[in-house]
């Protein structure tokens, strides 16, 4: 039996690592943090490949929320594996200088001590049994995603290199862990920053030509969850089109 939570799993590249993630044989816990029609949707997907499924809502930035999260996981069983996906962006594209405190803060709280909380909740169950973990950084994060969102890609920044140390403390507990960088990618992530243009806008900057799709991300992700990924731990993945 393999039981992964995906954090931000109702949408976006979180919402094609569940699909994906079913068609290898895991049962999911699909997280949300608002839309619970579309992560009702993303179980409904998953149970049709034959596997179990759950949605539960938490807000990946508060502690209690987090634990709640993985206490509802054990009802599945054993967990085996963590997709820690959940990010934001902030409200407004923009200089670093023309952000707001309250939205850099918010920001990081998601991004960085999110994920921080999911990986300690996922460490705990899984240093007697080992495990797999992807963590989803960008491309940003060596990119700096200046003029809109450098603070975005600081956080990432910031994910990578919590990962590749985590890696490092766990790997004799039997856990992987790495992280899946996506470049450009068509989700709704756009829209919600404002600029549901922004991946037609910029494909010209892509090598390939284009913007690349979640279900591209998830096929990467699932990947490194899975057996023939065994011998990679503290890696970081881009899948990008070469941006």
């Amino acid at each position: 039996m393999s039981v992964l939570v995906v954090t931000g799993g109702g949408r976006g590249i979180g919402a094609a690592v569940c699909r994906r993630a079913a068609r290898a044989g895991f049962d999911v816990v699909v997280n949300y943090a608002h839309d619970s029609s579309a992560a009702d949707s993303v179980v409904r997907d998953v149970e049709a490949e034959g596997r179990r499924a759950i949605a539960v809502q938490a807000d990946v930035s508060d502690e209690a929320q987090v634990a709640e999260l993985f206490t509802r996981a054990d009802a599945l069983g054993p967990l085996t594996a963590l997709v820690a996906n959940a990010g934001i962006t902030g409200d407004t594209p923009g200089r670093l200088d023309q952000q707001s405190a309250a939205t850099v803060r918010r920001v990081l709280d998601v991004n960085v001590t999110g994920v921080f909380l999911c990986l300690r909740e996922a460490v705990r169950r899984m240093s007697a049994t080992g495990g797999a973990i992807v963590t989803i950084s960008s491309t940003a994060a060596h990119r700096g995603s200046p003029g809109e969102w450098a603070h975005y890609a600081a956080s990432k920044a910031a994910v990578e290199t919590m990962t590749f140390g985590l890696a490092q403390e766990v790997a004799g507990d039997g856990i992987r862990v790495n992280t899946v960088a996506p470049g450009l990618v068509n989700s709704d992530l756009h829209a919600a920053a404002g600029m549901p243009d922004r991946p037609q806008r910029l494909a010209s900057r892509i090598p390939l030509g284009r913007a690349g799709e979640p279900e591209e991300i998830a096929n990467g992700v699932v990947w490194l969850l899975g057996p023939e990924a065994s011998f990679v731990t503290g890696a970081v993945l881009p899948i990008s089109g070469g941006f």
